[in-house]
């Protein structure tokens, strides 16, 4: 079978929805169980919610959060608020309300759009809890997709809202979505960072199509194709990466609200799905529920992921053979590499690929800003399709960026003298665990506010599921005590579930690893769990 694609025209995100919306009119686009939209029914959807966001005077650079799980209305809000010019910005589900309260004051978001419950999660409490922290900040504009309950009134549903609205007013639409350039900021995404608080990203929209379409070329991606999306849609990998990855190529995107393993192999054998998007601990979860449920998953064939060689080759013995390691950040779109699917699988195991179109890769020294040779070990730089800076961040900017345009990782790597990059390992303090980045100085934080606890030093260590699993080195102050469970109960009361350590060791301060000046050398710390 000859693959015949073609690129969309469409440099911004209002004129790629309606450029497919004219294409591939009667095209299943979104499938969320019962409820199935083309990608001319979805546009109705995005355009029927952009009218009313314009009635309720929300404009060009306003903040829309989005607060749910993997939904249909979810990817409609985020693309109505693009369509209008204004930012989307994605809300993590699993967020304590400390921290969405950081991330509603930190965005300034206008308006939020939230669903009630999810995966067991009371998000009715949260935004009200991280309101109240919020203050004197309000958010102005509340509504839900589902209505809450009798206990909380009045409460503002999208059917509600979306009915008090004026007669729609199409002009006013087309002249704001023709006002959108393909440099303005389309969506604002939260990441871990080397430091308690998280960072905002913003993402323009000529590089969610033009980097998103290099990705799906990479996976050999057709109009038939179906992905079977579970990664939550806050995240990059799933709203930036998958969705526009597929979207650029006119294909289907297969909802799963939140994932569940035995839900997974049901739904990606009922829609046929072809497309694995997920992490390392996903895939081991779907294999080892594979073994007893013997669910037919032949329709799988490509996708992308992130790991060790062991996990790709674990996602290839499965079925996906034309599985992509990738490589990247949510500041460079998602990946700034990415394995083609025609390499051999042995290649794809330990090269994350060469550097997309649009994009450079190169290490430098970690110390200064020169270039190291082909082959040499060092800090992996992309320029290209990298965002054009932190939210309302000058000090981060300067650290990340250098003067010649270069964003600084703080991964490792080594480039080989076809282009290839080999990543290495981090050289940035961040734990990455289950395939999420988590902030070690954030969970040390939490640690020290026990009142048992002297001193905190979090670091990641080898998981078979997670890749890395954080662990905690504790000192404990004189004459307390605090067990292991005790203090992950004392972590989840501030932060999300994920962020707790899964192992602890006690030790006392002189038995920490320090260097002559008396500096600890975090990259000793896993040794003290062997």
């Amino acid at each position: 079978m000859v693959r015949v694609m073609h690129k969309p025209k469409a440099e911004t995100i209002p004129d790629l929805l309606a450029e497919l919306a004219a294409t591939d009119s009667e095209r299943p686009f979104i499938i969320d169980g019962e409820a199935r939209y083309t990608y001319g029914e979805f546009n109705d959807r995005i355009r029927q919610i952009s009218c009313r966001l314009l009635a309720a005077e929300i404009g060009p650079g306003d903040r829309i959060g989005i607060l749910a799980g993997n939904r249909s209305e979810w990817l409609a809000a985020f693309f109505a608020a693009m369509n209008i010019g204004a930012i989307a910005v994605g809300l993590n589900t699993w967020a304590t309300p400390q921290e969405l309260s950081y991330q509603l004051v930190h965005a300034e978001i206008r308006m939020l759009f939230a669903e009630p419950e999810c995966g067991g999660r009371d998000f009715v409490s949260l935004i009200a809890l991280a309101r109240e922290m919020a203050e004197p900040f309000e958010v102005t504009n509340l509504v839900w997709f589902d209505q809450p309950g009798p206990q909380v009134m009045p409460a503002l549903t999208l059917a509600a809202w979306l009915g008090e609205a004026p007669p729609s007013d199409d002009t006013a639409l087309s002249e704001h979505s023709a006002a959108v350039a393909p440099g303005d900021i389309a969506c604002l995404l939260y990441t871990s960072g080397s430091t308690a608080l998280p960072k905002g990203v913003p993402l323009q929209h000529a590089g969610l199509i033009n980097n998103m379409w290099e990705i799906g070329e990479r996976q050999h991606l057709t109009a038939d194709d179906r992905l079977w999306l579970a990664v939550s849609l806050f995240w990059s990998l799933a709203s930036v990466n998958a969705v526009f990855a597929l979207m650029t190529h006119r294909a289907s995107i297969v909802l799963q609200h939140q994932f569940d393993a035995s839900v997974a192999l049901d739904l990606i054998e009922r829609e046929a799905c072809t497309v694995f998007y997920g992490t390392p601990n996903m895939a081991l979860a779907l294999a080892d529920h594979q073994v007893t449920a013997k669910r037919d998953l032949s329709s799988l064939q490509t996708g992308v992921t992130i790991g060790t060689p062991a996990q790709i080759q674990l996602l290839h013995d499965l079925g996906v053979e034309r599985i992509c390691n990738v490589y990247g950040l949510t500041e460079t779109y998602g990946n700034s590499n990415v394995s083609d699917a025609s390499l051999p699988i042995e290649k794809r195991t330990l090269t994350v690929g060469q550097a997309l179109a649009g994009n450079e890769v190169a290490i430098f020294d970690p110390t200064s800003e020169n270039r190291l040779p082909v082959g040499e070990q060092g800090e992996i730089v992309v320029r290209g399709r990298v965002t054009p800076g932190y939210w309302r961040d000058d000090e981060k900017n300067a650290e990340a960026f250098t003067k010649d345009g270069w964003f600084r990782t703080g991964d490792l790597g080594i480039v080989d003298d076809e282009g290839y990059l080999y990543f290495r390992g981090r050289l940035k303090e961040l734990v990455k665990t289950g395939g999420i980045n988590v902030a070690p100085a954030e969970v040390e934080a939490a640690l020290c506010t026990h009142d048992a606890v002297e001193l905190a030093f979090v670091t990641g260590i080898p998981d078979p599921k997670l890749d890395e699993a954080l662990a905690a080195v504790i000192v404990l102050r004189n004459g307390q005590h605090a067990d292991p469970e005790a203090l992950k109960s004392h972590v989840r009361k501030s932060l999300a579930r994920y962020k707790t350590p899964r192992h602890f060791v006690f030790v006392q301060a002189d038995e920490l690893p320090l260097t002559t000046t008396g500096k600890l050398k975090r990259n000793q710390l896993p040794s003290l769990f062997d």
